[in-house]
């Protein structure tokens, strides 16, 4: 992959019968708190991160990751990952880390953490945030972002998660949703609440791509891209395919070789248009007038990122191998993508379950099981229960790496902010941690622009200095 990628999960909460329904933001808390103060698993933030970050609230991790509270829920972060076996293994360990959680504090039976984006009876939505790290001088010009944007409303064929049912959201113009007919079954979750295409607030206006210009690292030769469009995949194997494709395609952009003429008309509306599309053609039409699949669009990408990063890593290799593999599946044998595509595994389970049951689509009974699909136990998380062909079983076995809750990737920022995490677990010095900088009380900095480099040298000097311990009161004017 060769790029710096993170991902940020947001997790639902879901309560048996036998807890009270008030404790859904109390476990959430519960959890934060005994990885924080009891498992030893990161450092807790002292100081204000912004206004609804208070002290307490979250803090980075071990394995260089981040976990917080975000509105009442979890949320972690990866660490920052350099190539997409790891990004794979340090998304799961988001996964790990709450499981592990629930089970020292005796609630697995009680309490589900959920990896999913919607919630059947709120209507809210949950965000799988894509963090890609791009050079600053890269061109955004409206083509560009034309053509970017047509990738990104299309890959939802192999990335979605698939949802029972639909929701309409109010644009932020508040302009009421036409009337639509029903929707039993659609591709992705995140599809219904995008209603921008580029836009930079995040809760009230979710666009494909937020705009907001923070790249969390040396401003002059880096930006940040941070997609909001991304399902929560419980498949690593669609993990890795969502990761890598778009890896490959921002470096397409870097180079000035992404196709031509391939801008639609409406990404917002083709996403849309995708994601519903009973009849599964998922055709889109184009600002040139024509009108092309998904697939055929995902094609021309495929070819193209083939032509130029062929043999350039054995990673590379994998992902463009598998990325035909996945559209060829997709035209003609759906089947092999059990257990590997969230969507297909998710509705041949729903399809298996309304034929032996004899229900139909707008059963309730559908929206438990597209809830239990995602819940990160595998001793009830229904995506657990499904055996899938050899090269996605290996892929997905493969990726599952129990050091990643506590072990940092070794060629990132993410080593030389973790030493930092341990140094401060184990000392009384105020400390503020951040992704691109650590200080040691309020006067005392280490700069980390550059998320290629591990800092572990300059993170040991740092924190070796000779320091007077400052009390509470005495830093207080």
């Amino acid at each position: 992959m060769d790029r710096v990628v993170g991902i940020e999960t947001e997790y639902g909460c879901l309560l048996s019968e036998d807890e009270p329904h008030v404790n859904s933001e109390l476990w959430p808390a519960k959890v934060k708190n005994y990885l924080f103060r009891k498992a030893d698993a990161g450092t807790i933030d002292l100081h204000y991160r912004d206004y609804e970050e208070p002290p307490g609230n979250g803090g980075f991790l071990l394995n260089g990751g981040r976990l917080y509270l975000d509105m009442g829920h979890i949320e972690y972060a990866s660490p920052e990952c350099l190539h997409l076996h790891d990004l794979v293994s340090y998304e799961l360990a988001g996964d790990d880390l709450l499981r592990s959680a629930l089970i020292a504090l005796g609630a697995e039976d009680r309490v589900s953490f959920i990896k999913n984006n919607v919630d059947h009876h709120t209507g809210a939505t949950f965000g799988c945030h894509e963090n890609y790290l791009m050079r600053r001088e890269a061109q955004f010009t409206p083509p560009i972002l034309g053509t970017l944007l047509t990738f990104l409303a299309t890959r939802q064929i192999f990335t979605g998660a698939g949802r029972v049912g639909q929701s309409n959201p109010l644009a932020f113009d508040f302009e009421p949703p036409q009337p639509q007919g029903q929707v039993n079954f659609q591709l992705s979750q995140r599809a219904d609440h995008i209603v921008n295409d580029i836009y930079q607030w995040v809760q009230f206006n979710r666009a494909i791509i937020n705009a907001r210009d923070e790249p969390l690292a040396d401003y002059r030769k880096y930006r940040r891209l941070h997609l909001l469009i991304g399902d929560s995949n419980m498949s690593p194997y669609a993990t890795a395919l969502k990761i890598g494709t778009t890896a490959c395609v921002l470096s397409l952009l870097e180079e000035g070789r992404l196709p031509r003429n391939l801008v639609l008309v409406d990404a917002v509306q083709s996403t849309r248009d995708i994601s519903r599309d009973a009849s599964e053609q998922w055709m889109v039409r184009l600002e040139n007038g024509k009108t092309v699949s998904a697939v055929d669009v995902q094609w021309e990408f495929h070819h193209l990122a083939q032509k130029h990063f062929r043999h350039s890593s054995a990673e590379t290799n994998w992902l463009l191998e598998n990325w035909a593999f996945v559209l060829e599946a997709i035209a003609h044998n759906r089947h092999a993508l059990i257990g590997g595509v969230d969507w297909i595994t998710k509705k041949w389970l729903l399809e298996t379950f309304i034929e032996s049951e004899g229900l139909s689509w707008d059963d309730p009974w559908l929206q438990s099981i597209d809830l239990e699909y995602h819940n990160i136990d595998p001793r009830r998380g229904l995506f657990f229960s499904i055996t899938p062909g050899k090269r996605i079983a290996d892929w997905n076995n493969g990726v599952r790496r129990a050091t990643a809750t506590h072990v940092p990737p070794a060629n990132t920022r993410a080593s030389g902010r973790s030493r930092a995490v341990s140094f401060f677990q184990t000392c009384n010095f105020p400390y503020v941690i951040n992704w691109d900088s650590i200080a040691c009380d309020s006067r005392d900095f280490l700069v980390m622009g550059n998320p290629f480099e591990t800092y572990n040298d300059e993170v040991d000097h740092f924190l070796s200095r000779p320091r007077t311990l400052v009390s509470a009161t005495e830093q207080q004017p």
